[in-house]
């Protein structure tokens, strides 16, 4: 394809997601600049880029959360466009406005699709009119809890409290009777005005063991849509997926599945009017019917896996449709191939409630060899700041079929070491190894069930002697090398079974 006309993009994010557009720019020959806070002036992604400007202090409100400061540094580089990444300002219609005002291309769609389909509310009545199959609920706010009672008696126990705007589970409770309804309508109001600004949540009838899949959507500005494929969204924890693939091990069985869910997502986004690189997420229940939940009208933190079987960059599509570009595909160009899956790195401690665990990484080996990927943004010596999400990186893996994938999967874990802090790695470790992941029966409450069985007692005194024993041939055989990470205490289960496996 051509050259894009940019000449310089700025990223107005951070972490992993910064440094993944900085590769994509540098292969299509822009220069980037990074945006950093006062907490990321170390950053990997601040060492990467071309350019580098400071946007403010810590608090995201204050930096990057900040519109006026994101279009004063993109000003003040020179940049054409920005790319938003995912998260803080990605589905904000506020910067894709101001980009227009200053003349800068907003990689991303427009601030009308963003408004529509940012508005949970609207996108569900917007869908029903394009003849989209939604989960049932109300199609406008509730006034009031006395409101959301009404609606909840009409639909039936258990229902969802969702936020009107916004997503990543923030604002949502699960109510299973209806006393538990007038708190739970408060408490997701008031976490939907702290993290969105609107305390607006309506009310849509609970799916009994759901599957979360979602499906790829990639339009241009001139009208052509298609869409990649579906990914495997299921194993969620408090609403956020951990663990992502693609195909679906329920919907690679069901070809037909995969056509309709393909059309029918693409119907939804050409309601929205929309172009650039988005994803329409589905519930689909028990008997395999299948509802428009939300669109995210963005890239996806779990974007790799569609990558990798599709062979189609979808940071450098971007960029390109961004550009003015023809999309250049047709629907029946589009191909499949193996498997791949998806775990979010973590610092944090599944252990305790999956709390974070911020800090100074001592060491870090990360895995690699035959089909492996880890997009990151961390390195020895960096500290994983408290101010935002802990996200490290995110390990991928591409294999020719499920079974092989999970068998890299479990290979490229077994590398993979980050000391001084903790890490959900030995979680997923045991997640992989887990028969009925395995054999691909999941749904959203999977990951809840199997943290009720894998409880465990303590470690006993001689496997506490024997983890540190482990622990300290590690630390000697990384001294040896060059990369030893700081002495630690006696692992939690969470900590030493990879480790174990791994010096075997």
């Amino acid at each position: 394809m051509a050259k894009t006309p940019f000449r310089k993009i700025l990223i107005a994010n951070r972490g992993e997601i910064a440094v993944r557009v900085i590769r994509a720019c540098r292969e299509m020959g822009i220069a980037s600049v990074a945006v950093y806070s006062e907490a990321d002036r170390a950053a990997l992604h601040v060492r990467m880029a071309d350019e580098a400007r400071a946007i403010g202090p810590a608090p995201a409100p204050e930096s990057y959360l900040s519109v006026e400061r994101i279009i004063e540094a993109a000003q003040g580089s020179g940049a054409d466009a920005i790319h938003p990444g995912y998260g803080f300002l990605s589905e904000n219609p506020a910067l894709a406005r101001a980009c227009d005002d200053a003349g800068i291309v907003f990689i991303g769609p427009s601030a009308g699709s963003m408004e529509l389909m940012g508005s949970k509310t609207a996108a569900r009545q917007s869908m029903l009119a394009a003849g989209v199959p939604v989960v049932p609920g109300t199609t406008a706010a509730a006034a009031d809890w006395r409101q959301a009672q009404s609606e909840a008696r009409r639909f039936g126990y258990p229902v969802l409290v969702k936020a009107a705007a916004g997503g990543g589970g923030k604002g949502m409770r699960v109510v299973e009777r209806e006393d538990e309804l007038p708190s739970a309508v408060r408490e997701a109001a008031s976490e939907a005005e702290r993290a969105f600004g609107d305390p607006s949540v309506y009310i849509e009838k609970y799916l009994n063991k759901p599957r979360h899949i979602e499906i790829q959507v990639l339009g241009d500005r001139y009208g052509e849509l298609i869409h990649l494929g579906e990914r495997e969204c299921s194993l969620q924890r408090r609403h956020q997926k951990v663990l992502e693939e693609s195909p679906s091990p329920l919907v690679a069985e069901r070809e037909e599945m995969r056509r309709k869910m393909g059309e029918t997502a693409v119907r939804a986004a050409r309601a929205a009017g929309y172009y650039n690189a988005g994803t329409i997420e589905f519930l689909v229940d028990e008997d395999l019917h299948f509802y428009f939940l939300e669109m995210n009208t963005r890239l996806q933190v779990e974007h790799p896996v569609t990558e990798m079987v599709t062979g189609i960059d979808l940071v450098k599509e971007q960029i390109r449709i961004a550009a003015g570009e023809p999309l250049g595909r047709r629907q029946e160009q589009i191909g499949w191939s193996g498997a791949a899956i998806e775990c979010r790195v973590y610092a944090e401690d599944p252990g305790n409630n999956f709390f974070p665990s911020p800090g100074r990484i001592a060491s870090m080996s990360e895995p690699a060899g035959p089909g492996v990927r880890v997009d990151s943004g961390a390195y020895p010596g960096w500290t994983v700041p408290i101010e935002y999400d802990p996200l490290i990186a995110k390990l991928a893996v591409w294999a020719p079929s499920r079974d092989a994938a999970i068998a890299r999967m479990q290979r490229a874990l077994d590398e993979y070491y980050i000391g001084g802090i903790q890490t959900n790695l030995d979680f997923f470790r045991e997640i992989v190894n887990d028969p009925e992941f395995q054999a691909g029966r999941l749904d959203t409450g999977f990951l809840a069930r199997w943290m009720s069985r894998a409880k465990t007692p303590p470690l006993e005194s001689s496997e506490q002697e024997q983890a540190v024993a482990l622990a300290a041939a590690l630390h000697a055989l990384r001294r040896e090398n060059g990369a030893a990470p700081a002495p630690e205490a006696a692992p939690s289960r969470w900590k030493t079974q990879g480790r174990a496996r791994l010096l075997q």
